[in-house]
C-alpha cells in the first residue's frame, strides 16, 4: 500500500504488522490514514504499526497517527498499536461478519446475527438493546446511504462492539432528542440511549458507524 515516494506503508495481509518507512509529513498523513483504516476494516484484529523505519518531523503528523488509533478503538475486534517491531500481538475474538443489501429485510437479518452473537459470547442481557441499535444502524443505510453494507460485531470484556460499514460518505449527525410531534429522526437517539458510546469513522469510499454496549449498564438499568 504505497502512499508516495516519501513515505511507504509496507504491509502483508498475512502479517499483523505494518511498517512505515521514509518521512511522514502532513501532506502524506491522509494517504497513510486511509491505508491503515482500509487494512483494519478489511482484516480486523490487532495491528502493530512499526515506526522504527520512518521519520516524523512534524508533531501534527504523529498526532494524526494517534487519532487513527482513537478512531478505531471501538471498532469490533480491532486495535491499532504504534511502536517498534516486536512479537505478534494476541488476536481478539473472531468477529461475526455479514454482507447485507440495502433492503427492508436487512434489519431483521442483522437482529438474527446480533442475537446469535450475544448468546454465543455469554451476553444475553445485551440482546434487546443491541437489536435496537443495529436495527437503527442498518435502517439508516437502507433509508439514506442505499448502498451494500457490512455488519460486524465482536465482544470485548463485558461489552459488545457493533459496526456497520457502508459506501456513502454522508456522516450521521445527532442533534439531540427530536421534538415530540416530529415524524422520524429518532434513530440516532435510540442508539445514543442504549449504547454507552457510538460514533462514525470516515473512509475514502464510505464510513463505519459503530456503537459499544456494556452488559453492566443493562444489568444496572433493569435493577
Amino acid at each position: 500500500m504505497p502512499t508516495d515516494a516519501r513515505c511507504l506503508v509496507e504491509a502483508d495481509d498475512l502479517s499483523p504488522t505494518v511498517r512505515l518507512t521514509g518521512v511522514l509529513d502532513r501532506s502524506e498523513v491522509e494517504a497513510v490514514r486511509d491505508a491503515l483504516l482500509a487494512r483494519l476494516w478489511r482484516q480486523p484484529g490487532v495491528l502493530l504499526v512499526d515506526l522504527s523505519g520512518v521519520r516524523i518531523p512534524d508533531p501534527l503528523a504523529r498526532d494524526a497517527l494517534d487519532e487513527v488509533c482513537r478512531a478505531v478503538a471501538d471498532w469490533p475486534a480491532t486495535e491499532l498499536l504504534l511502536g517498534p517491531g516486536g512479537p505478534p500481538p494476541a488476536a481478539p475474538p473472531e468477529p461475526i461478519d455479514a454482507e447485507l443489501t440495502p433492503v427492508v429485510e436487512a434489519a431483521r437479518e442483522a437482529r438474527v446475527l446480533v442475537t446469535g452473537g450475544c448468546v454465543r459470547w455469554g451476553l444475553p442481557e445485551l440482546i434487546e438493546p443491541a437489536c435496537i441499535a443495529v436495527t437503527e444502524m442498518v435502517n439508516n443505510v437502507v433509508a439514506h446511504a442505499v448502498t451494500p453494507m457490512t455488519l460486524r460485531l465482536a465482544p470485548r470484556g463485558g461489552a459488545l462492539h457493533v459496526a456497520v460499514r457502508d459506501r456513502s460518505t454522508g456522516r450521521p449527525a445527532y442533534g439531540g432528542p427530536a421534538p415530540v410531534d416530529s415524524v422520524g429522526g429518532r434513530g440516532l437517539l435510540l442508539i445514543d440511549t442504549v449504547a454507552r458510546r457510538w460514533g462514525s469513522t470516515a473512509l475514502p469510499d464510505g464510513k463505519v458507524v459503530w456503537c459499544v454496549l456494556y452488559a453492566e449498564d443493562e444489568t444496572a438499568f433493569r435493577n
